[in-house]
């Protein structure tokens, strides 16, 4: 078997830029590669690259769509599209863009020079019923074979060494937490400022995710289920109140970092949000909106100011998308994150929902008591209220005791005067 060396490709703007172009959709272009829609949105907005046979048949695709010539109808496939008949326009135009790509933003996939790929031989590229992606390991439901880890998750320990095929929730479970959970904690400090709170983000976001593993799993994207849910937590307004937060977060040591996120801190929170979907993480704005839960529109105008407050306070990120997304890409490296561990995140989860389960019974059964005992002790017969009472006519008012008379005050004086008091003086004295 004969071994080529990686195709490079051209930077995911100029990506989109040839295909829409020819006025290709994205649905087009992924029937003609033979990946899935998500895959393609994915490899425009950098968030992933190909790798590959479908490396190979994207490269191809792009060096026709730059030579000018219209790629087949969709549904072919990458095979009966080919190259283009220009080889040296081809290469030329392939060279330029991958300069381009080295200059502008620092490689997230696979390195060029890394080593050859298996080359699809002639018989196979024939065959009718041949497919480019037989090969491949199975997809997961979290993840695309074609893709490489996150740009923004950094060096992937598990990279050397492939990740077995999940066949139960809790190793699809892992799996996903250990390719994300980097990325998510330093998005999560992006936002807040505190390694702790973006931790506790993290970790409380995987935990949501494994209550609802069923729904989390046929997710469309699984990771950015779990993004949503680290982000939301780490932006709730209720930290305020809590007394480890309410003194500024420890900064960052290096000059640059700290002054990218004093100017991130300064923006409110939904602007923050949008600013690091869009420019740190690469989605579009029609994905920005629906993950902010907000209209396209909204999400432009908050996109707008981010980024003017952030032109204001650094001056060299004006105008370059590219160089804002090195900064945004590079917060957080320097810190020491600690990355939540998924059988912690696991039985945490568990832990947390037979804390909430039990307490849900417990309150029940207080209101099962609470009424029980309200019936046992309620009237079981209807008592009347007596009626107010109301004045009588006629009636002389009720008189008391008048002045004294010069004779009874001399009476009085008489009997005060008397040695003996009391019954003995009743009593007749014989005479």
């Amino acid at each position: 078997m004969s071994q080529s060396p990686a195709m490079p490709l051209p930077t995911p703007k100029e990506r989109r830029r040839l295909r829409e172009a020819k006025s290709l959709s994205q649905a087009e272009v992924a029937a003609k590669v033979g990946v899935s829609r998500a895959t393609v949105r994915a490899w425009e907005s950098g968030h992933k690259h190909p790798r590959g046979h479908s490396r190979v048949a994207y490269a191809h695709l792009l060096a026709g769509l730059a030579d000018g010539h219209s790629p087949a109808a969709p549904g072919t496939g990458p095979d009966e599209a080919g190259p283009p008949k220009s080889a040296s326009a081809r290469k030329a135009v392939a060279t330029v863009a991958y300069d381009q790509e080295e200059t502008s933003a620092p490689p997230v996939g696979p390195d060029p020079a890394a080593g050859p790929v298996p080359e699809a031989s002639p018989d196979s590229a024939s065959a009718p019923d041949s497919d480019p992606e037989a090969t491949a390991p199975a997809p997961t439901a979290f993840e695309d074979p074609d893709a490489p880890p996150d740009p923004m998750a950094g060096p992937d320990p598990y990279a050397k060494r492939p990740i077995p095929s999940p066949h139960t929730p809790e190793a699809a479970f892992d799996a996903l937490c250990t390719r994300t959970a980097p990325s998510l904690v330093r998005q999560a400090y992006a936002l807040t400022g505190r390694p702790g709170l973006a931790e506790e983000s993290v970790e409380r976001a995987f935990q949501l995710a494994w209550q609802r593993w069923p729904e989390v799993a046929m997710d469309r994207d699984p990771a950015s289920w779990v993004r949503a849910a680290a982000h939301e937590y780490a932006l709730s307004p209720w930290h305020r109140f809590r007394r480890a937060h309410r003194t500024p977060g420890t900064p960052p040591a290096e000059a640059a970092h700290r002054a990218v996120l004093t100017v991130l801190l300064s923006l409110p929170p939904a602007r923050r949000r949008t600013l690091l979907l869009y420019d740190g993480i690469g989605l579009d704005l029609p994905e920005t909106a629906a993950e902010t839960e907000a209209t396209t529109p909204t999400a432009a105008y908050r996109l707008m100011h981010a980024r003017r407050a952030v032109a204001e306070a650094l001056p060299d990120v004006d105008g370059q998308p590219e160089l804002l997304h090195r900064h945004l890409d590079a917060l957080g490296r320097t810190e020491r994150l600690r990355q939540p561990r998924p059988e912690r995140v696991r039985l945490g989860s568990e832990r947390r929902a037979r804390l909430w389960t039990r307490a849900a019974i417990a309150f029940t059964a207080l209101i099962i008591g609470a009424t029980a005992l309200t019936v046992r002790t309620a009237p079981t017969r209807y008592e009347p209220v007596p009626s107010p009472g109301r004045a009588i006519s006629g009636v002389p008012p009720r008189m008391g005791p008048g002045p004294l008379s010069y004779e009874d005050e001399a009476l009085r004086e008489k009997l005060r005067a008397e040695p003996h008091r009391g019954p003995g003086r009743l009593l007749p004295v014989a005479r």
